[in-house]
């Protein structure tokens, strides 16, 4: 899609995560399968460990899928979510992502691991999805929706290619419906936005949507611990980091970004957990 014409804040997000610095980052840092917020048994457990099993419990919540399965992922990074319910369940799958770079990483594994024909890798913008109405089971995402300008066309946009009877669960780093803004500054300077979505944001949109909240399973003190703990992983590395190139620019701006969340997270002006809705039948 690389002729496509992006929105200034999708543009910024894909220029982002096709840098060289940030591929770095998040594949040798974050693990390179499943970039996102991780549930932890212990402060000091590896980031992948924590990340997959975040993937396990939002399967656990969806519940058993059986091949005739049809999944969309919107903003899935480097696909393990999808590669993951692909080996479990052989349901058929599509990660979409904006990231040429990160997309090829993610077509390179799923041909290492067998799973290619089951999983299809599209560049594209989750604000307007190639798909038509009904076409998907289920619709998954693990904390890509904050770095949308436009929340509430994301949640259209999911609601109308979902099938009726099918399932959207996701993640999302968000702000607390009672924050201060003012103190989560910091954070919307990092991701470019002036905003962060909220729980009461997400019920409101999606049920205006004609989407049903079939569960909110909180996990906030996880948020504050991951970024903790992906601050220490990236202290850790930083040698290695910038033997690969990594500019001592990016390392200072992400330590100091990662630290925004911890503190954020840790005030209570953020939240974290797994959202599942349904579409009526």
């Amino acid at each position: 899609m690389s002729s496509q014409a992006y929105s200034r804040v999708v543009q910024t997000a894909r220029d982002y995560y096709n840098s060289d610095d940030a591929d770095n980052f998040y594949f040798h840092v974050w693990g390179g399968e499943d970039i996102h917020v991780g549930l932890y048994d212990s402060d000091e457990e590896p980031i992948a460990a924590a990340s997959r099993r975040t993937v396990q419990r939002m399967s656990e919540v969806l519940g058993p899928l059986d091949e005739s399965a049809r999944v969309l992922d919107l903003g899935a990074g480097y696909g393990g979510s999808m590669r993951y319910l692909a080996r479990e369940f052989g349901c058929r799958c599509v990660a979409l992502n904006l990231s040429e770079v990160e997309n090829a990483r993610d077509r390179e594994k799923n041909a290492e691991q067998g799973l290619d024909k089951l999983i299809e890798v599209v560049d594209g913008d989750f604000t307007n999805l190639p798909y038509e109405d009904g076409s998907f089971d289920v619709v998954w995402s693990q904390d890509a929706i904050l770095h949308s300008g436009d929340r509430a066309r994301v949640c259209a946009e999911a609601a109308r290619v979902l099938k009726p009877g099918g399932r959207l669960i996701f993640t999302d780093p968000m702000q607390s419906d009672d924050a201060d803004p003012e103190r989560l500054q910091p954070i919307y300077d990092r991701i470019h936005l002036d905003s962060l979505g909220s729980p009461g944001f997400y019920r409101r949109t999606l049920e205006a949507l004609g989407l049903e909240e079939v569960t909110w399973e909180d996990h906030g003190d996880q948020l504050p611990r991951h970024y903790a703990r992906v601050r220490r992983e990236l202290e850790a590395n930083e040698e290695a980091l910038r033997e690969r190139g990594v500019s001592d620019d990016y390392i200072r701006k992400m330590k100091a970004g990662l630290q925004h969340w911890v503190d954020g997270g840790k005030r209570g002006d953020l939240e974290w957990g797994i959202f599942l809705f349904r579409k009526p039948d």
